[in-house]
Formats: C-alpha cells, sequence, structure tokens
C-alpha cells in the first residue's frame, strides 16, 4: 500500500471536490463558504494562481493539497499552502506526506519560505503537524474564525523558512 502524489489538472475538479466537501460543508476548518458549492469550494481552494496535488493510494483518493505565492511582486518569494484529507484517511499520515511534498514542491520552484495565513486555532491536529514540521505561530487574530459550533476563535499565521 503505496502513497503516491501527482498533480491535479482540471479534469480532476470533480475528484479534489469529493476530497473537499465533507470538510467545507462541515465549515470547521476552511474559510469556503459551506453553502458554497462545488465552485466555491474549488475558488477558495484552487485559484488560477496555484498548483494543486491528489495523495493516492492504490487509486484512491484520499487528499490534496494546493501550492500558490502567497503573495505578489516583492513578496513572491513566499508560498502558501494548504490540505485537505477525507475524514477516513484522518490519522494515517496523509497530510503529513502532502505536507512534505509541498515543501519540496516549493523548494525546487525557488520558493524561500512557507507562509499559513489562516490556521484555524481549534484545529489541533493541524497545527501540532505544521509545528513538529518546523513551522512557528507568528501571528494570531483573535475571533477571525466564526467557528459553527464554538463560536468566534482565533486563527493562526505560521511560518517557515525553507
Amino acid at each position: 500500500m503505496t502513497l503516491t502524489i501527482r498533480e491535479a489538472t482540471r479534469d480532476d475538479e470533480d475528484l479534489v471536490w469529493s476530497i473537499l466537501k465533507p470538510s467545507v460543508e462541515a465549515g470547521d476548518t476552511f474559510c469556503a463558504d459551506p453553502k458554497g458549492g462545488k465552485p466555491g469550494g474549488l475558488a477558495y481552494f484552487w485559484p488560477e494562481t496555484a498548483r494543486c496535488f491528489i495523495a493516492e493510494v492504490d487509486g484512491q483518493a484520499l487528499g490534496c493539497s494546493y501550492l500558490k505565492p502567497n503573495q505578489t511582486g516583492n513578496g513572491a518569494h513566499v508560498c502558501n499552502a494548504g490540505y485537505c484529507t477525507l475524514p477516513g484517511a484522518r490519522g494515517k499520515g496523509v497530510a503529513r506526506a502532502l505536507l512534505a511534498h509541498s515543501l519540496d514542491t516549493a523548494r525546487a520552484a525557488g520558493y524561500r519560505a512557507m507562509q499559513y495565513n489562516f490556521v484555524v486555532s481549534t484545529n489541533t491536529r493541524a497545527i501540532d503537524t505544521w509545528e513538529r514540521a518546523g513551522f512557528q505561530i507568528v501571528g494570531r487574530l483573535p475571533g477571525a474564525f466564526r467557528h459553527p459550533t464554538e463560536g468566534y476563535v482565533d486563527a493562526l499565521v505560521m511560518f517557515r523558512t525553507l
């Protein structure tokens, strides 16, 4: 059982949406409108400026990620990435594999650092994973995320050099 990661094409939009849909509709980790459906979810996760990747085991998609410049111009040397795994694949190393892949891909593309702009503070599993990978919390946005069950919670800015 080997996990492989491949770059997605726009022909993979339905597949990417099938991975994103549970998390987007839950509304507890992404800023995408939970009622925005496939168009809203894909516009949030896979804008034209991003490359998207799919993690698969034996041809079954378990997760996806994106990688894009965090800013344009003089800030384009810092990238931004995001990850999503299917609920049944959580805790099986898929996000860690996507993270390692994104760090390698970012380095190969010439980025000097990676920044997560809006990590929901209640997403403790992700925060722990990112910190173990060398990311530091460099900012806290008090009450910036409206969590569907926890109310207004903080969002974190996390950063690491490459």
